[in-house]
Order: structure tokens, then sequence, then C-alpha cells
């Protein structure tokens, strides 16, 4: 068990770097908490300072995961890719909840799919997928990251009962997350993400 705390403290302390507040400050001066939607992830930067600024945000989000894996998978190969997860998981509490903001941080949905990924890269892809689709048909970017963490409950299912607590943990973050806006666009309170009308209309 050790072992397993080891590789979720890892996760921890990479998922804390949260790339959109460097981001931010680098452009604005400001903290990602103090500008827009106050959420320091990809969505809120893109928002605001546009899809460059989106997608380093994005990329910083997924190597942050792959690093917490990379020392993982280096300091307690015994564990092989239940040890990844265990990393993943981590970097998404350290994402949502870093230390050195009072833990108030980003909402996860990056970091959980580059975990998932990694850990499964057929059925994490899936997952993705799933939840792509949701938020295409649904225009709800809440119900989407609640699709994938559903996805992966079934895919983890398959890997055995210590995959499927994790895949739960991810799950209950998700929730947590996104449980208030999903339940607000039930009810109509929450704007629309109409993917296809973007691309549409960059056309």
């Amino acid at each position: 068990m050790l072992m397993r705390i080891g590789c979720l403290a890892i996760g921890y302390l990479c998922g804390c770097f949260l790339t959109a507040d460097f981001v931010a400050k680098a452009k604005t001066g400001q903290w990602a908490r103090e500008i827009g939607s106050r959420n320091p992830g990809m969505a809120n930067i893109g928002h605001v300072l546009g899809e460059r600024a989106a997608a380093v945000v994005l990329t910083g989000d997924i190597v942050k995961v792959i690093v917490a894996v990379f020392f993982a998978a280096h300091l307690f190969p015994e564990l092989g890719r239940i040890g990844w997860l265990w990393a993943g998981v981590g970097c998404t509490l350290g994402h949502n909840f870093p230390f050195w903001t009072g833990f108030s941080g980003g909402k996860g949905v990056t970091t959980t799919c580059s975990a998932i990924i990694l850990f499964d890269p057929i059925g994490g892809i899936i997952t993705c997928l799933v939840g792509l689709a949701v938020v295409l048909v649904g225009k709800q970017l809440s119900w989407g990251a609640l699709a994938i963490a559903v996805a992966f409950c079934v895919v983890a299912f398959g890997h055995g009962p210590e995959p499927f607590v994790l895949a739960l943990v991810l799950l209950a973050l998700m929730a947590y997350a996104h449980g208030g806006p999903a339940q607000r666009a039930v009810r109509g309170e929450e704007p629309q993400t109409d993917l296809l009308g973007k691309l549409r209309a960059r056309r």
C-alpha cells in the first residue's frame, strides 16, 4: 500500500502545477483564478486569452500527468499500470485541490482523460470519444465530463476491482466538479457549448 500512496503523492505534487494560472500570469499579470470564470482550466483561458493560450494550457496539463506517470513507473515498477492509474488519480486531486491555492483548483477533465488513456489507451480513447459525443449532442461540457468518468468505470470494471475503485474515485471527483453545472443544464440555466457550430463558423 505504501507504493500506491507514493504514486498518489507523486501525482498530487505534479497536479498542483496549474498551467492555466501561470499562462494567465504571464499574459495578464493576474492568476487564472482572477479572470473570466475564475477557473484555472483550458476553457476559461481559451475564452479570455484565445486558442493559443488554451493550447498551451492543454499541453501543460497533459504533460504533468505524463511526468507523474513517468516517476511512478520508474520508482515503483512493481505496480505496473495500476501504479500509473494511482499517479493519474493523484494528479487530478492535485489539479482540483492544490495546496498552494487553499485547495481551490480546476475541474480535472484533461488530467482525468490523460490518466485513463495512459492506463488503457484503447479504452481511454473510447471513453473520451463517448464524452465528446455527449457534448456534441447535449451541448453541455459538464455532461460530457461526467460521461467520460462513467464510461471509464465500465472500462475499468474489466481490469479488476482495484482499477474499478480508482475509476469510482475519478467519477466522484468529476461529479464534485461538474455536478452543479450539470444540474443547472438540466434546468436550462447553463449556457450551451455548440462545438459543431463553432467548427462550421470557421469554414
